[in-house]
């Protein structure tokens, strides 16, 4: 479990360095380019109190073989969508981010038929107050919700298993701790005291003991400790790149088997239009134990996209505190 763990953050800051080196790459840009982003920067510093801005894509892949000696599925297509919501206020030193994450994704090939490949939705909300007259550390509460929408299955010999659905599972968290930000791209969450629930609605999950929950039972509360590092930046006009990893260690029970989740959004602006991107997750999580030989283990999930599609920026708005009439 430790080397899972060590793994994700090793391939998370892997990542960032990365992108960072890259941005380094670019050359100096002409006087007036420049000048327009000191004006923009500046008019950037008006104050608000709200703003809000969000991010869609939708990527489209297909393949089709014909007399092909290596093999493989004569007609496949695999459809994904992304779509990011966010609104923040600030006031003194009061901040609320709340945050919007939906993941959809499909895949049809003649062999394997009709199934999904991806399918979440994260909602997130972190109230905040600043410590510091530096503005780096917070006193912060974040609640956090997340679920998926449709059943989703196991398979085994191509033989599907119903394994989860909407609300099963489902977990909710709330936590206090500290948040250090020190800047506007970069945010690491330590939490000593959270709250979690694991939530399994579905009655046939529930009777089986499914994701943790006592058999028969709904719900599942843990108490640990939790960390949360958000890192997003847009390196240049044509690089965009949003990661997230969360650990929780639960007190009550086998605190040493720490839950991963991570995830990594990169976009590659090809035209104004269409963009290249891909996602890579990971997840583990000591009580969904549907892998292995015998489909009763726990293991490393990972999951990876790779697209070409549609990418929309939605624009940011900005509420100015005393607007000019």
């Amino acid at each position: 479990m430790r080397k899972n763990i060590a793994v994700s953050a090793f391939l998370f800051l892997l990542t960032i360095s990365f992108l960072q080196a890259k941005s380094q790459d670019i050359p100096i840009k002409p006087i007036i380019v420049e000048t327009a982003k000191t004006i923009k920067k500046e008019a950037d510093t008006s104050k608000w109190n709200w703003k809000r801005g969000g991010l869609l894509n939708f990527s489209l892949a297909q393949g089709s073989l014909s007399n092909w000696a290596a093999g493989g599925d004569n007609f496949s297509l695999a459809v994904s969508s992304y779509f990011n919501y966010f609104i923040f206020y600030q006031k003194e030193r009061i901040s609320w981010d709340n945050n919007l994450d939906v993941n959809l994704g499909y895949v049809q090939t003649t062999s394997l038929g009709s199934r999904k490949n991806d399918d979440r939705y994260d909602i997130t909300s972190k109230y905040e107050y600043k410590m510091d007259t530096t503005g780096k550390w917070y006193l912060s509460s974040l609640a956090d919700f997340r679920s998926q929408f449709f059943d989703g299955f196991t398979y085994s010999n191509n033989v599907g298993t119903f394994s989860s659905t909407f609300l099963s599972p489902a977990y909710a968290l709330l936590s206090l701790g500290f948040d250090y930000k020190p800047d506007h791209k970069l945010s690491v969450f330590i939490s000593p005291l959270t709250a979690r629930l694991v939530i399994v609605a579905n009655k046939e999950l529930s009777n089986k003991g499914a994701y943790g929950v006592d058999t028969g039972k709904s719900v599942k509360s843990e108490l640990g400790s939790f960390v949360t590092i958000n890192y997003k930046n847009d390196f240049d006009k044509s690089v965009t790149y949003k990661g997230r990893l969360d650990l929780f260690s639960n007190y009550i029970d086998h605190p040493q088997n720490i839950n991963v989740f991570m995830t990594n959004q990169i976009a590659f602006k090809i035209n104004r239009y269409f963009s290249a991107t891909y996602s890579l997750d990971f997840i583990y999580d000591d009580n969904v134990r549907l892998f292995g030989p015998s489909g009763h283990s726990a293991a490393l999930q990972t999951k990876s996209l790779i697209g070409i599609g549609y990418l929309k920026k939605l624009d940011t708005k900005k509420i100015l505190l005393h607007p000019q009439l």
